[in-house]
């Protein structure tokens, strides 16, 4: 009985199944990088397999579109995943998506974990962040659901009611404010709604650090200085009061104003009256 000789379908060696349509057979070019030594062949090649896998470095980075990054940059995230996940992978261990789409999934996170913050905090407080934004979406979406309490989001993840807390702090600390932005109401700038130092803390710091100092004086020391501060006399005004001269008053004022300033800055100086 004649034999046919086989065709061409049925020389073909079986093709490793692909989880999605953005999952090329490239294993014949995996093969390939995997013996050639660091060199412009080796690059063209790596290029190839980047093209060629791409597609699914961008799905991938579109899971986290809503989650406040933007679009291009988490690509480019994902595709440097990408470019790690061929530059390490080693064919005799399996399916290069298998390995591929854990790496770039977590240059994704890493990169919202690391870049994205406005502010430096701990993983943990991250970590937190994202269960309480989970817990708090899944209990709104229930049947009659109104906006959980602290208690009800502890309850639904397991976690207290402080790290409910520390959680739902950092959700509004993802993201900071620019002092230009305009607040909702009559206009104007989140600047303008802050307040400023208040200038009289500083008078009253003073005051109360020459208090003593100016009660340790000699009576008519501190009738120059009434006369002077107080009474805004000039120099020659209270020079004529006194019966001295104006150069006199200059001397004086100088010295009185040396000592209180000198005694007001020097913490010891209560001590050693006392």
């Amino acid at each position: 009985m004649p034999t046919h000789p086989p065709t061409d379908q049925a020389a073909e060696a079986p093709r490793p199944h692909r989880g999605h349509d953005d999952a090329p057979d490239t294993t014949a070019l995996f093969a390939r990088l995997a013996g050639l030594a660091d060199g412009p062949e080796r690059d063209v090649l790596r290029a190839e397999l980047t093209t060629a896998w791409l597609p699914m470095a961008h799905r991938i980075a579109g899971r986290f579109r809503d989650r406040g990054e933007n679009a291009e940059d988490l690509r480019q995230v994902a595709a440097l995943g990408l470019v790690k996940a061929i530059d390490r992978f080693d064919p005799a261990r399996g399916a290069f998506e298998s390995y591929a789409v854990p790496t770039i999934t977590g240059e994704v996170k890493r990169h919202f974990r690391d870049r994205t913050w406005a502010l430096r905090v701990p993983r943990r407080v991250q970590e937190l962040r994202n269960q309480v934004r989970v817990a708090r979406r899944d209990l709104v979406q229930r049947p009659g659901g109104a906006t959980p309490t602290v208690a009800g989001i502890a309850g639904h993840t397991g976690l207290t009611e402080e790290e409910v807390t520390t959680g739902l702090t950092a959700l509004d600390s993802y993201r900071t404010i620019s002092l230009d932005a305009e607040p909702p109401g009559d206009g104007g700038t989140l600047a303008e709604t802050l307040g400023g130092p208040d200038p009289a803390y500083t008078v009253v710091i003073d005051r109360e650090a020459a208090k003593r100092s100016l009660g340790r004086l000699p009576e008519r020391d501190r009738a120059i200085l009434y006369m002077r501060f107080f009474e805004d006399l000039s120099q020659s005004r209270i020079a004529a009061r006194l019966g001295i001269s104006q150069m006199h008053v200059s001397r004086l004022l100088h010295h009185i104003c040396t000592r209180v300033r000198a005694e007001a800055q020097d913490p010891k100086a209560d001590r050693r009256e006392g």
